[in-house]
């Protein structure tokens, strides 16, 4: 058992969301129960994990994408309003953290899609955008496969680069628009989670593969990373949950 605030502090300490500019708070975005005993980890907070984290008796749920986004309808009502409903009513602490977890040295989204690709050497490029390479080189089709076996999902190939993949640069979720950044820095590939319909375009004419793997597909890692730390650090007991989304 942990308190809240200690669980805060500890998070705060470790990702530093002062440091980015973001789309939505990071934190403690719905307060629920003082006393944490369950931790549960899922890529969004949407309406079917807050129901396994009901069905778990979860005190605090932990997310990526969470509420409050910049631009929405502020409105509690639909989908909102039932999400917030369940939270309240279970007294579930709603925690979310977006691009600090994105980038963290260790706990982060990128930094874990490494780990589980195989890239050795993973370290920031520009911005959110981290660069490695493989152990050795791997042709377009097998870094696909590699890339369908390790997350579960089939990527989208746009074919633009050498006849074999070295050097790699990521960003996790919807960071199509960075594969200039990889290209400028003369790469073999770039992985991101979704597509824009430029992207082929870029891919092709600057020279570079690009992999489309999937926005949660890519974003699975870094909370589950992120929830185990936190369950070892205080004595939580701790389980992600996997709410499947192609997208």
């Amino acid at each position: 058992m942990a308190h809240r605030n200690e669980i805060m502090a500890l998070l705060e300490s470790w990702l530093v969301p002062e440091k980015f500019q973001d789309y939505s708070p990071n934190g403690l975005q719905v307060e629920g129960k003082a006393e944490i005993n369950t931790l549960i980890t899922g890529v969004t907070a949407s309406q079917a994990l807050l129901d396994a984290a009901v069905e778990l008796k979860a005190d605090m749920v932990l997310v990526h994408h969470g509420y409050f986004w910049k631009g929405e309808d502020q409105r509690v009502v639909g989908i909102k309003r039932n999400r917030l409903k369940t939270l309240l009513i279970h007294e579930i602490n709603l925690v979310a953290y977006h691009l600090p977890l994105d980038d963290h040295p260790r706990y982060g989204n990128n930094r874990n899609l490494a780990r589980v690709l195989g890239i050795d050497n993973p370290e920031p490029l520009n911005g959110l955008v981290w660069r490695g390479e493989f152990p050795q080189a791997l042709t377009p089709q097998a870094l696909s496969e590699r890339i369908s076996s390790c997350l579960q999902r089939q990527p989208l190939h746009i074919e633009g680069g050498p006849d074999l993949i070295k050097t790699v640069a990521w960003c996790t979720g919807g960071a199509q628009g960075f594969i200039d950044t990889a290209a400028d820095a003369g790469l073999d590939a770039y992985i991101s989670g979704e597509i824009s319909e430029p992207t082929t375009h870029t891919a092709r004419e600057r020279g570079i593969h690009y992999f489309a793997a999937g926005h949660h597909a890519t974003e699975r890692y870094g909370v589950q990373a992120l929830g185990k730390a936190l369950a070892k650090e205080l004595g939580l007991a701790h389980q992600f949950i996997e709410c499947d989304n192609p997208a």
